[in-house]
């Protein structure tokens, strides 16, 4: 199975880029696992929110295919402690899934047509993070759900 974060617009930041790939690079000993980036809008700022979104929306939905379980990072998603998260991924695993997907969204969240086609939402905090920051997060927690699942040191209880 395939595992790939799909995010809006590039991180600007180096040494946040940095970060997240060094987690890239150590996920790579577990699995399969691919950052996206699905470029900025054009013209953003001539678009009102509910444009933006729709736009967006049609850039996430236009990278999945049927069969693809497509998880929203969302603020009203589940919440997971980093060992729930690590059995979410499992049984996942085990499901049989060609690509499990998650996707940041933009600024204003995602469109309705994305609500839609979505599997599940899940939410890393109750706090807001900048975009940037929740792919190092998420892509951290990806890589500790995998060293939970091995056994590694890595997590401390």
């Amino acid at each position: 199975m395939t595992i790939k974060l799909l995010c809006i617009g590039k991180t600007d930041n180096k040494q946040l880029q940095q970060l997240i790939d060094i987690y890239l690079k150590r996920l790579q000993f577990y699995n399969k696992f691919e950052l996206e980036i699905i470029p900025d809008l054009k013209k953003a700022k001539n678009l009102d929110e509910n444009q933006q979104k729709l736009k967006e929306g049609e850039l996430i939905l236009s990278k999945l295919q049927n069969s693809d379980f497509l998880v929203l990072l969302d603020e009203n998603g589940k919440q997971f402690s980093s060992e729930s998260f690590s059995e979410y991924i499992q049984k996942r695993l085990n499901s049989g899934l060609k690509q499990l997907i998650f996707v940041i969204g933009g600024p204003y969240g995602f469109s309705e047509d994305v609500y839609q086609r979505a599997n599940a939402k899940i939410s890393l905090s109750k706090m807001t993070f900048s975009h940037q920051m929740v792919r190092l997060f998420f892509t951290e927690q990806v890589y500790r759900a995998f060293t939970i699942l091995k056994n590694e040191p890595y997590h401390h209880k």
